[in-house]
Parts: structure tokens; sequence; C-alpha cells
């Protein structure tokens, strides 16, 4: 199940509803406490988060608790941060449990690109600036770098969407700009999207790598032209939005 990019509101129905039912929550390190709150009172709340080199369980064993939880005959629910199958390891977790004859049931999430790209008002696809968008991750298997179609993603007229890049951003910034993408292509970075404390900054691909410098918290950025298009401002919620329910 998607948890999406960290509010609460954010969530769908049927994901509250499956919160709500649940026997056991396995969840990742930055599901926030909020989200959490929603869950049954009564089920178990299991972390099994990662951090960069540093896993509470590596995959195998998340799989293999998943499976040994069903087994035992508890309502699951796998909480994972965004869209469970986008650079979620949702697609592993599901085979694992087929290949075990578990019935299991996929919900979608907000995904972080999603997220920031409404927060800041700036389209993934927008008329004459894209007319595409691609979603890569900027980590790859024992921190290498991404094995991507450089060629391709340097072509102008689309949006590049990278997760996980803050720490190779300065190498992702220098392949796109020998492929052909301009130095001066905007940036948008957000940190911490749809949190209260959501950060966001615009930038060129030639300023990227010392503009990432420091950032701590989970970081998306949205290469191209309608990067130009976002507010940086800070968003200030009126009291009657919040009565509104607005957020």
């Amino acid at each position: 199940m998607g948890a999406g990019p960290g509010d609460p509101e954010l969530l769908t129905i049927k994901a509250l509803r499956a919160l709500e039912s649940a026997d056991v929550v396995v969840h990742d390190r930055l599901t926030p406490k909020a989200i959490l709150d929603l869950a049954n009172p009564k089920a178990s709340l299991i972390d099994v988060g990662k951090r960069k080199s540093r896993h509470t369980l590596p995959q195998d064993d998340i799989n293999a608790l998943l499976v040994a939880l069903a087994l035992d005959g508890k309502r699951v629910v796998r909480l994972k941060g965004g869209d469970p199958f986008v650079f979620g390891r949702g697609g592993e977790e599901l085979q694992t449990l087929r290949a075990a004859g578990i019935r299991a049931h996929v919900i979608p999430g907000v995904t972080a690109a999603f997220a920031a790209a409404a927060s800041a008002g700036a389209p993934l696809t927008h008329r004459g600036l894209a007319q595409a968008v691609t979603f890569v991750t900027g980590h790859a298997a024992k921190d290498a770098e991404p094995d991507l179609d450089w060629a391709s993603l340097g072509r102008g007229n689309q949006t590049l969407v990278v997760y996980m890049g803050v720490s190779t951003a300065p190498s992702i910034a220098a392949r796109l700009i020998e492929a052909g993408r301009a130095a001066s292509t905007p940036v948008l970075i957000t940190e911490n999207a749809s949190l209260a404390d959501e950060r966001r900054m615009v930038t060129t691909l030639g300023e990227l790598g010392p503009t990432v410098e420091g950032l701590e918290g989970p970081a998306i950025l949205i290469i191209g032209e309608v990067a130009a298009l976002a507010d940086t401002a800070p968003v200030i919620i009126t009291e009657t939005e919040v009565l509104r329910g607005v957020s």
C-alpha cells in the first residue's frame, strides 16, 4: 500500500480503510507518525525501514516476514512511502507473496513527483515546454551511477524526475549537459514534499551540484523548462482554509 508523500490527507480512502482494519502494519522508516496513528489501535506496528547503507531488515528478510505474518492468518498492510510500484520494490514483495500462494492486493499512493509538482505549481507536462515526462532513480546498486539512456534524457521538450538523486546530483547534471541538455535548464528541488517543513529551490543544471549540498531530508529533482514555473515561496495556510479542509 502506498502511504503517499507524507501528508495524511493525501492517503486514498481505500488506503485509510485498509489501515483501520489491519492486524499488522509493516512500514518504512520515513512513514510519518500521523499516518501510523490512523491504523487500527490494536494493530502491531513493525518498522522495517531502510536508510542509505543501513537497513533495519534486508529485503529478503522483509519478504520472509510478510509471508510468515500472512501465513499466520494476519491481515497485513505493507505500508510503503509514495507509491509501492515507483522505486518502492513493491513488485519484488508482491512476487514473493504470490509465489507463497498468498492473496495480496495493491493500493496505489500519491508518488513524490506528483506532490512536489502540485505543491510548487510546476506541471510535469505543459504545452510548449514538455510533451513527455520520465521518472528515473539516481541511486543504483552498490552506490554506482545509474545505468540510464543519457542521450535520450538529454533531449529537450521533456521533464526528467529524479528520485533519490541528491547524492548523485553532480554526476547526473554533468551527464545530462554532456548529452546536450543546456546548463541553463531549470531544476526544481523539493525537500520533504507535502510535509510542514517542505522546502523548494529552483536552480539550473549547471548549479545543481552546489545547490544540493547540505540537504538532509528526502528530496526529489524535477529537471526541465517546467521547473521555471515553480513557486518557491513557503506555503502559508490561513485559518479559513484549515476550516475548509485545505492543506
